[in-house]
C-alpha cells in the first residue's frame, strides 16, 4: 500500500504543473500575438519606408527639374578648351583678350594652365563660346570702335 505521503506529493506535483500549464499557455497565446502584431508593424514600416523613398525621389527630380530652370547652369573652364576654342575662331590672344575683356597675358596664362578666369571672365567665355567667326570679328569691330581696347602709356 503506498504511503499517503508519497500520495499527496505525487498529487501536489500534479496540480502544481496543471497550474503552470495554464498559466504560461496564457502567456504563450499574448506572445503568439505580439509576435503576429511585431511583424504586421515591420511590414507597414517596410512598405511606409520604400514609398517614402519613392516619394523622395521624385521630389528630387522635380526640384532639380526647377533649380535646372531658374539657377544659371554651372560654365566649366578647360584650358585646352580655351585655346582650341581660341583658334577655331581664328583670334590672335590679344583680339580673344579684347572680346573676353582681359590682356592678352591673360589669355596665355589661362590657355597654359597657369591661372584661372574670374566668374564674370567665365560668363563672357561662355558667351562668346556659341559664336562664330563672323560673330567674333564683329564683336572684336564693335568693342575696338566703342574704345574697348586698352591704351598703354
Amino acid at each position: 500500500m503506498p504511503n499517503i505521503g508519497s500520495l499527496l506529493k505525487q498529487e501536489i506535483v500534479r496540480l502544481s504543473r496543471k497550474e503552470a500549464r495554464t498559466q504560461v499557455e496564457a502567456t504563450k497565446r499574448a506572445s503568439t500575438q505580439y509576435r503576429k502584431h511585431i511583424a504586421a508593424l515591420k511590414r507597414q514600416l517596410t512598405a511606409l519606408e520604400r514609398q517614402v523613398t519613392m516619394l523622395g525621389r521624385r521630389a528630387m527630380g522635380k526640384a532639380a527639374a526647377a533649380a535646372d530652370d531658374s539657377a544659371p547652369s554651372k560654365v566649366r573652364f578647360v584650358a585646352k578648351g580655351l585655346r582650341s576654342q581660341r583658334t577655331r575662331l581664328g583670334l590672335s590672344a590679344s583680339d580673344y583678350g579684347r572680346l573676353v575683356g582681359v590682356s592678352a597675358q591673360s589669355i596665355y596664362n589661362w590657355e597654359q594652365g597657369h591661372a584661372i578666369p574670374r566668374a564674370e571672365q567665365l560668363k563672357s567665355i561662355a558667351t562668346i563660346r556659341g559664336i562664330g567667326k563672323r560673330e567674333a570679328l564683329k564683336r572684336l569691330e564693335s568693342v575696338a570702335g566703342n574704345g574697348g581696347a586698352k591704351s598703354r602709356r
